[in-house]
């Protein structure tokens, strides 16, 4: 029933999923809506945007790591964990639906406390990764919420023992209807959790174990350095350079990474097989048969909803490869390798000014609902974002949704570029459903991370709706929709190949033993072959290019609900436009967002007179997508 382990998050790849369910990493602590791929990186700053001082004030939280409250917090979270077990261990199967409803507000309370902790050293770690003093606090909040898991991890194996009769009759009572909906999935595990002594050893060793090798990882890429014309440049920087028009600094930007990864290819291998040698461990001693069943479980969904999603779009390979064609085309570029994919059709000095971006996603969101509005205002005025590129700061962007009794956080490296932009609406469509579904309480407010990310990208289409709207000039227009198909692209079609090299990696390593680095690269080009065909020649190099992508170490089998995420919204987002009364359609919006993980993915997104569950859904998002190719030919043949 209840998830104790609440050690923080050391740079999850994911959304909000405060959802606390057995098994899961520990992880899921802080949610993050995007991690430095290919994809999402930002150039390199150029001139003054504005966000050069914009940082957040974590004070709210705490004033400093050294803040004699934070020391208060951990001593007293740590005896109220030793109380509780010392006034329930045993008794659970014992207490009437009056008295779970006792011990679930004072679990809440314990929660929130934890949350507020773990959040505050990830926070204040990610804007400087460099800073020992501050991964020495994250590593202190891991070991405390290790702690805290083997004292109440017996409330898990006592609630999931009891009686499915018994158990059932406490979830239907009244009195916890608020509660239902987490009382129910957390049976779902319930042929999957161990003996008491079992889970706390199990808690206990992932601290030294997996937690600490994901951590090893984001250190190590962390400090690398890759050459650069004579200078020394982080990861986040050199990745930004494949998005430059001209063509030789893509091909010296890739040329520099492939160099980085080798010198590192030997470390990071060993650091996947070890990910993938304890997770299939973990999954044996529970006694699951997939690979996957465990985050199929946490999404709320199932294998065969999964596998429609992916048969969907590796079925429809053959519409990016459409979009790389013409792209190819209109850059001159024949043949179009792997370093030109990103590469923008116009080149534009143009700079977009903080306070321009943040009037650009203020208006979208107020337009759609004023209360959006409202809320997005206050995560500027409040100092709740950190936009500032500096060194240390790790890349990417991300929205924590911190704990219920306080309100999200956002994460970006702003550069000025219109991608920031869509980035910063990206962020803030989480944080505003992170701030709404707050009064869900801790235990119900985040969602599986297949509807999570409904609203950040929901967000990215309704300023994307405006930008479009504001063009007049073709060429302008054709470069922005070319835009949206790339980032389309790397959210669905990239991410369902990254879920198949996955499948394939985990896969290999329980019927035929540790990978070399050959097969882990010969596992991904195979997989990448397959989603860009003759559209895009891969380089050998890229070959190793596997070794940098956080998600397949911090939460495996997480890519593919980036797809689900941005198909579903792709279908939202049609629903919107033939809305033939947009503001009730707004107040459902709303609605759903407010309650968060209260209620099942498919009925919330029911409310819409949607099906998730309907294998055909899938295609209703991908029709949207043939759309968008089909807009930018036309405005390719217009402008020839």
């Amino acid at each position: 029933m209840f998830h104790t382990e609440i050690e923080p998050n050391l740079g999850t790849p994911q959304t909000d999923t405060r959802m606390l369910l057995p098994h899961e990493s520990a992880s899921h602590l802080l949610r993050h809506a995007s991690t430095p791929t290919e994809s999402t990186s930002q150039p390199h700053v150029a001139q003054p945007h504005g966000a050069e001082s914009v940082h957040w004030d974590l004070s709210d939280l705490y004033a400093s790591p050294s803040d004699p409250k934070l020391e208060s917090d951990k001593s007293s979270l740590l005896k109220e964990a030793q109380d509780m077990a010392t006034q329930y261990r045993g008794t659970i199967a014992s207490l009437d639906a009056n008295a779970m409803l006792v011990l679930l507000d004072r679990y809440e309370t314990l929660l929130q406390t934890a949350h507020r902790l773990g959040s505050y050293a990830h926070l204040i770690w990610s804007t400087n990764t460099e800073d020992a003093s501050l991964g020495k606090l994250v590593q202190e909040m891991s070991e405390l919420g290790s702690e805290i898991s083997q004292h109440l991890v017996f409330i898990d194996v006592e609630w999931l023992a009891v009686d499915d009769n018994q158990a059932q009759s406490i979830i239907d009572d009244p009195v916890l209807a608020h509660r239902r909906h987490y009382l129910v999935l957390s049976r779902r595990f319930k042929d999957h959790t161990l003996s008491e002594q079992a889970e706390q050893v199990l808690s206990a060793k992932r601290v030294t174990g997996r937690s600490a090798w994901v951590r090893y990882f984001d250190e190590t890429l962390g400090a690398a350095r890759f050459e650069w014309k004579g200078e020394k440049l982080p990861e986040q920087q050199v990745l930004s350079k494949l998005h430059d028009p001209i063509r030789e600094i893509r091909q010296e930007a890739h040329a520099s990474l492939t160099k980085g990864f080798h010198e590192h290819k030997r470390t990071l291998t060993y650091v996947f097989n070890t990910i993938l040698a304890d997770k299939m461990t973990s999954d044996k001693l529970r006694g699951y048969d997939r690979w996957d069943t465990t985050r199929h479980l946490s999404n709320e969904t199932d294998h065969e909803t999964v596998q429609a999603l992916i048969d969907a779009v590796t079925g429809s390979y053959h519409l990016p490869q459409r979009v790389y064609k013409l792209k190819s085309k209109l850059l001159g570029i024949d043949p179009m390798y792997d370093y030109d994919r990103y590469a923008p059709l116009m080149q534009t000095e143009t700079t977009i000014h903080w306070s321009e971006a943040q009037k650009m996603v203020l208006d979208a969101y107020r337009d759609f609902h004023p209360e959006m509005g409202t809320i997005t205002q206050k995560f500027f005025d409040h100092n709740w974002i950190d936009a500032a590129v500096k060194p240390g700061k790790r890349g990417g962007a991300y929205s924590a949704s911190v704990s219920t009794d306080t309100h999200p956080y956002i994460l970006m490296n702003y550069n000025g570029q219109l991608r920031d932009v869509q980035t910063l609406a990206h962020e803030l469509g989480h944080g505003v459903h992170q701030y709404l579904s707050r009064q869900q309480g801790e235990l119900q407010a985040g969602t599986p991370l297949t509807t999570a990310e409904t609203a950040s990208v929901f967000g990215e289409m309704l300023v994307f709706e405006r930008m479009i709207a504001a063009l007049d000039d073709p060429k302008e227009q054709l470069a922005l929709v070319l835009s949206k198909l790339d980032d389309t692209i790397a959210t669905v079609y990239r991410q369902i190949s990254m879920n198949r090299f996955e499948d394939r990696i985990h896969t290999h390593r329980r019927t035929q033993g540790e990978l070399t680095t050959e097969q882990f690269s010969e596992h991904w080009m195979e997989t990448q072959r397959a989603l860009y065909g003759d559209s895009v020649t891969m380089t050998e190099e890229y070959g190793l290019w596997w070794c940098y992508i956080p998600h397949f170490l911090h939460t495996p089998g997480y890519v593919y609900a980036y797809a689900f995420g941005e198909l579903l919204v792709l279908a939202l987002s049609e629903q919107y436009k033939q809305a033939t009364d947009k503001e009730a359609f707004a107040e459902t919006y709303m609605g759903v967002l407010a309650s968060g993980g209260s209620r099942w993915p498919h009925e919330l997104i029911a409310e819409f007179g949607l099906d998730i569950r309907d294998p055909k859904f899938w295609n209703t998002g991908i029709t949207v997508f043939q759309r968008l190719i089909e807009q930018a030919e036309s405005l390719a043949k217009e402008i020839s």
